[in-house]
């Protein structure tokens, strides 16, 4: 395993910072995908943000069972629907937090090579995306227990 990356831990600052668009498509967003990739697998998460990892690049790479799903610059065209499910979060060890998301979505981006991209996403996808696109926008799982109804668990 590369040392390159570490996993940030709340209440690290750059957890809370936005992230800027990728400009360049070369081998050093290569190797931040691959160092995104061993810290996700490693520690048995399903996506990860590359804040998460220190880096202040638009980039989300997800695997929910179905292989590494990764976006450049993720946008949400379109949202439909809503659900409360528990999330948890790797970096908030020990944090689950009921949170309502959109059913389905409609996102654009780009892939590692720069090419467009445009997809529909359902079910656990569609969440775990808008996840790790909070993350580029420095909002935190946390940041969503204010709702009156919803709890948040401590394991």
């Amino acid at each position: 395993m590369s040392n390159t990356y570490q996993l940030k831990i709340y209440p690290d600052a750059v957890l809370r910072d936005k992230s800027f668009p990728v400009l360049n498509f070369d081998s050093r967003l290569f190797n931040l995908i691959e160092g995104m990739k061993e810290i996700m697998y490693l520690r048995q998460g399903i996506g990860l943000a590359a804040p998460q990892v220190g880096v202040l690049q638009r980039v989300v790479i997800a695997d929910i069972g179905e292989g590494l799903f990764t976006l450049v610059n993720p946008v949400i065209l379109h949202r439909q629907g809503a659900e409360y499910l528990e999330e948890g979060c790797l970096s908030l060890p020990g944090v689950q937090v009921e949170i309502q998301r959109s059913e389905i979505i409609t996102v654009s981006g780009l892939t590692v090579k720069g090419k467009t991209v445009e997809m529909e996403l359902s079910g656990l996808m569609a969440r775990v995306i808008q996840h790790e696109i909070d993350h580029l926008n420095g909002i935190l799982i946390i940041d969503y227990q204010w709702e009156p109804s919803k709890q948040v668990k401590e394991l």
